[in-house]
């Protein structure tokens, strides 16, 4: 099989019926080169229905949870996003396309290296990868649109009070077996606004909060 006909079978067979059917985001899958983020050792299952094991013990997301987490934030070409776990830098790419400029954090050097060489050679002039962990990231700063692409126990509240009003953050809430895609929306300055989307599982993001599961 072809390079591009397993790209088109991922995107009809996996994406399109996860109901991704926004014709930009599709279009986008369709253009930018997945297999070129995918580390070589791994380049046959660039495009199957799975997470892609990185170096450092972290993953890239499944195809189909990138697609439906752009789809449902709508980047706007006027916003700025944080992203936290650049991993490979494919979903700071595809946010690339669709945003002003990405801000894209990753805490081991290893795929910060990864990340800068691959989006260099896509061309994303408006995606920055800084090495710095997420979990207690200090710098100031708002955001439109904020892209945690990994799992959390629960949101931290830092990162929701760094979202501008009218500002979504993507997350991939709680615990094995069964995790929450979640949109949360600032309505105002104190209102904050959920939205369930799927359910799934996904490598946990290093060094956030991992309070007890357990009810007394």
């Amino acid at each position: 099989m072809s390079i591009e006909q397993a790209r088109f079978n991922m995107i009809e067979q996996q994406i399109r019926p996860w109901n991704v059917l926004d014709a930009g985001v599709l279009d986008l899958l369709a253009s930018v080169r997945r297999e070129d983020f995918v580390p070589a050792a791994y380049r046959g299952l660039a495009f199957m229905d799975m997470e892609i094991p990185l170096p450092c013990g972290q993953n890239m997301l499944a195809p189909k949870v990138e697609a439906r987490l752009l789809q449902e934030l709508a980047v706007r070409k006027d916003e700025w996003v944080l992203e936290v776990g650049a991993g490979s830098g494919f979903m700071a790419a595809l946010l690339g396309h669709r945003a002003a400029a990405v801000q894209t954090l990753e805490l081991h050097e290893e795929l910060v290296s990864m990340a800068r060489a691959n989006l260099q050679r896509a061309g994303m002039t408006n995606v920055t990868v800084e090495q710095a962990d997420g979990a207690h990231y200090t710098k100031r700063g708002e955001f439109d649109v904020i892209v945690l692409s990994g799992s959390v126990a629960q949101i931290p509240q830092d990162l929701l009070q760094r979202l501008k009003v009218g500002g979504r953050l993507a997350a991939i809430v709680g615990f094995e077996p069964v995790m929450r895609a979640q949109i949360v929306t600032r309505a105002t300055e104190t209102d904050f606004r959920t939205r369930d989307l799927f359910d799934t599982v996904a490598t946990r993001l290093e060094h956030f909060p991992e309070p007890s599961r357990f009810q007394f």
